[in-house]
């Protein structure tokens, strides 16, 4: 029904997370319809993608592709003796949106999966056990996701840490009710994390 090259555009674009078939349409006839250097800019973005990102080989976070290290590592005002651990690379500048963190990070590249087929030795934790190491680390502050997945990759690395380095203090980003969520909107996780991570008035 559809000219070929539109269609190819919109089966492409549905191949992407959260896209359905007729968001790819939207999207596909949206930059049919916009200028072309829309259309171009786009293409030379995703074009230079693979070849001028990469990732930094000692912390894991995305950086371009002429660094060597990751600038937040790098920097010489950043604490190495802090480390921030989170699953993907992302979760790094919501991070730093906060402007309220000095130290380093560490990327695990996932979390503990079953049934994604993500097992721990797929993680980069063996390459977090170094730098604690190597950096004399005296803080691991441990940032998975609130998920099933990300509480057990949580206990795993907790384990893991305090058994290799008993000294080393391991802590967690407190779990709690946002502001402005009633309770009765909450899930049952949140609640029992605001319960466990309450404090006093």
């Amino acid at each position: 029904m559809l000219p070929n090259a539109l269609q190819n555009v919109i089966d492409a674009l549905g191949t992407l997370p959260g896209v359905g078939p007729r968001t790819a349409e939207r999207f596909a006839y949206y930059l049919f319809h916009s200028d072309k250097n829309i259309t171009k800019n786009i293409c030379d973005s995703l074009e230079n993608l693979h070849d001028k990102v990469k990732s930094c080989p000692v912390t894991y976070a995305l950086i371009d592709s002429s660094e060597e290290i990751s600038p937040l590592y790098n920097d010489a005002t950043r604490d190495k003796t802090t480390v921030l651990v989170v699953e993907e690379p992302l979760d790094i500048y919501a991070i730093e949106q906060t402007k309220g963190y000095t130290g380093t990070y560490h990327v695990l590249g996932g979390a503990i999966s079953p049934i994604d087929g993500i097992t721990p030795d797929q993680l980069h934790i063996k390459e977090l056990l170094s730098r604690v190491e190597k950096d004399s680390v005296k803080e691991v502050i441990i940032a998975t996701n609130p998920s099933v997945e990300g509480e057990s990759t949580a206990l795993l690395l907790q384990r893991t840490l305090s058994e290799k380095y008993p000294s080393l203090k391991i802590t967690r980003l407190a779990r709690g009710l946002p502001l402005g969520v009633d309770l009765s909107y909450a899930d049952q996780i949140t609640l029992s994390a605001a319960l466990e991570n309450r404090t006093d008035l």
